[in-house]
């Protein structure tokens, strides 16, 4: 025990020291982030490789421990090993983050350099262990594994957009697994988790608001990852996937954030690695929260999921169901407070009917460019239009085209308001579609113009131009 403390505590002050040290030169180096108004809250341009205090900090407690005179220092050197081979994964996340902070690199280089390294982790022993026979290994434990540890890196990347938001969740995912560590008795991981503590800690006193410092891409990318591979380690003694339950509560609030930006973007059609305003942070900020108040409060929300995480561990996987259910009902609650509007959208569409309508709306709408595609005449197009126009509820389609007219209304027994859109072919060819105002929003309706706007530039001449007039318009224009 007093190893483990003694290694948190050199960690600690190694942190205090390095960290400024670093700052201060980078910052003199002109690698800082600035501000924008829009993503960044800080006023100045702040210093943003703080993960290399973090980085030398850690790798030198965990040097420092094994020269002093413990009596455990026979089974850190028999550890040793292990621990070398994770340090090189780690290696491999931190220089892909330090060399984005420095150079920037693009989105699936950044992917590679992390996948590189989960690989290199899953060899050296750090891996799932669900199913005991040796083809599982192959097809489920190494992709499980991989995905595990890069979408940890990568939550810890997403959510580190607020002063010490993302040292402060990852203080208390750590201390949550060497909690887990002490009660399993687990010396290894203790003595892996407790420097990462001890690191963290240090490093919030300079990147609590206001920040002099910021984590940057290889301080979060490390540390989540890190925590991804001491989250597998937590949960090897399982066969089962119940058995990464607690570490996966441990992290849940970084995780769930960017399952948030996943989905979002997936809904809203946007580049997945894009970067928006739409975190969880950037939602408490924008209902009128303090930046401190902000990380507070997740910090709370870590805490809860930290309580829920010993908890599940301490019971060994029983009422698993239902703390996994407490946890989403708590989750659900939230996300109803930060008014996500591609969520309630989705909500609505499935609610009011709106999705099969839209469903309906666009076969409809291949339905009509099919029957178009296959028309020859200019007449034959007009009396697919004629139908297209019944069938989407227009009141009246007008066609100017060619020195011809073509004109058709529909049902206008009674006047009402209208709305008239227009499509130009040229100079002075055009077709009208008039629409009552009462009726319901037509989805798509930039397809449907477009589909007849292509099909009428192909058109021949009509052989008879004096087409006629089939119904004047008698309903009221406003």
């Amino acid at each position: 025990m007093y190893l483990i403390l003694t290694s948190g505590l050199i960690a600690f002050l190694l942190s205090l020291v390095l960290t400024p040290v670093t700052r201060d030169i980078f910052g003199k180096l002109g690698i800082v982030d600035h501000p924008d108004a829009i993503r960044k809250f800080h006023t100045r341009p702040i210093p943003r490789v703080g993960g290399i205090a973090i980085a030398v900090s850690y790798v030198l407690a965990l040097a420092l421990v094994l020269f002093l005179p413990f009596s455990y220092g026979s089974e850190i050197q028999g550890f040793a090993p292990s621990v070398l081979r994770l340090f090189c994964a780690a290696a491999i996340v931190f220089a892909t983050g330090l060399f984005d902070d420095l150079v920037g690199y693009r989105p699936w280089q950044k992917l590679a350099g992390q996948v590189w390294a989960a690989l290199l982790a899953y060899l050296g022993g750090v891996q799932t262990h669900v199913g005991a026979s040796q083809s599982w290994n192959v097809v489920w434990n190494l992709p499980l594994s991989i995905l595990w540890m890069v979408g940890c890196a990568n939550a810890f990347n997403l959510i580190d957009g607020l002063d010490g938001l993302a040292a402060g969740v990852g203080l208390f995912a750590t201390l949550t697994t060497l909690v887990a560590a002490l009660l399993d008795h687990n010396l290894h991981l203790a003595l892996v988790t407790m420097p990462l503590a001890g690191c963290l800690a240090g490093f919030l006193r300079y990147n609590f608001n206001p920040a002099s410092v910021f984590l940057g891409d290889s301080g979060s990318l490390l540390v989540g990852f890190l925590l991804g591979c001491y989250g597998l380690i937590w949960g090897q003694h399982s066969v089962t996937l119940l058995g990464l339950t607690a570490p996966l509560l441990a992290i849940s609030i970084p995780l769930l954030d960017t399952t948030l930006a996943v989905f979002r973007r997936f809904l809203r059609d946007r580049p997945i690695f894009a970067a928006d305003c739409g975190h969880i942070h950037h939602k408490l900020l924008a209902r009128g929260l303090t930046v401190r108040r902000t990380a507070l409060l997740m910090y709370a929300s870590c805490g809860f999921a930290a309580a829920l995480s010993l908890l599940a561990h301490a019971l060994k996987n029983e009422l698993t169901g239902l703390i996994i259910l407490l946890f989403c009902v708590a989750a659900w609650i939230g996300i109803q407070h930060l008014g996500y509007t591609e969520f309630a959208t989705v909500r609505q569409l499935f609610l009011k009917r709106s999705f099969r309508r839209i469903i309906d709306t666009q076969s409809l709408l291949q339905e009509f460019e099919k029957d178009l595609l296959a028309t020859g005449s200019l007449h034959e197009v007009w009396a697919v239009i004629v139908r297209g126009a019944a069938t989407f509820h227009f009141a009246s389609v007008r066609l100017c085209i060619r020195g011809a007219v073509f004109e058709q209304t529909f049902n206008s027994s009674t006047p009402e308001p209208m709305w008239e859109m227009r499509l130009p072919l040229s100079s002075n060819e055009y077709i009208n579609f008039r629409r009552a105002v009462s009726s319901e929003p037509l989805p798509f309706v930039g397809n449907f113009l477009h589909i007849i706007h292509h099909r009428l530039a192909a058109c021949p001449e009509p052989q008879d131009i004096y087409a006629p007039v089939l119904k004047p318009v008698t309903s009221v224009q406003t």
